[in-house]
């Protein structure tokens, strides 16, 4: 049998569990596959509603991986400037099949040069963010360039990880994967992008993601002049 395929998440304070989750749900079950939730420490880490999540595995102590993903939520812009965390990405995408994200953390992966000139999605309320990093924004559910794939926002990651799992294992087993989690959306509200959203519940809602986008702009500008963009 071949080595195992290696799957590793980050994982770092404030993340949007769903983010990690749905994926983890969804590749886990890839044959022959190992999935690691990597962070700084081993210490729990705590996502920005409070639910705790245990590393398996370091920076420092983590293997060769075949996918490194990165999933989203406000912790994203202190990874962006974050030297650990950005060197380690770098490291492991040298030799990764492939680079990926959710979310966010797309922009963590064009915080440390890995998205330059690439096509990329993110969260809707920060999509456009990605080319103060250098990167190409696109407003879809799942951007593959190469051996990069991005999703959207939170929800977004099932998708991205049926749509990777397509990729890594064949169409089949992406099937396969998707009924044995019931994956079926009919969300009672068409209400779960700009696009079908009432006018007074999108400007509700950008009310409310206004200070955090705005932070995340300022982040990814100061990045981006690093980075020479």
């Amino acid at each position: 049998m071949a080595s195992p395929r290696r799957i590793g998440m980050l994982i770092f304070p404030r993340l949007t569990q769903l983010d990690m989750t749905g994926p983890y749900e969804v590749l886990a079950r890839l044959p022959n596959t190992t999935v690691d939730l990597v962070a700084r420490t081993r210490d729990p880490v705590t996502t920005d509603r409070g639910m705790q999540i245990v590393p398996t595995t370091t920076y420092t102590d983590c293997p060769a991986l075949g996918v490194v993903m990165v999933p989203g939520g406000p912790g994203q812009q202190d990874l962006m400037e974050n030297e650990a965390a950005l060197g380690f990405l770098r490291k492991q995408a040298a030799s990764a099949k492939y680079v990926t994200s959710v979310c966010t953390g797309s922009l963590v992966l064009a915080a440390a040069g890995l998205l330059k000139g690439k096509r990329a999605t993110s969260h809707w309320a920060a999509v456009d963010h990605l080319k103060l990093l250098g990167a190409i924004p696109v407003r879809e559910k799942v951007v593959v360039d190469g051996n990069i794939v991005t999703g959207a926002g939170v929800t977004s990651g099932i998708d991205f990880a049926l749509a990777l799992a397509a990729i890594l294992e064949g169409e089949a087993v992406a099937r396969e994967i998707q009924l044995q989690i019931e994956y079926d959306p009919a969300p009672p509200f068409d209400c779960g992008s700009p696009q079908t959203a009432a006018p007074a519940i999108l400007e509700a809602v950008k009310a409310r993601l206004a200070k955090l986008s705005e932070e995340r702009r300022v982040v990814a500008a100061r990045v981006g002049k690093k980075l020479g963009v």
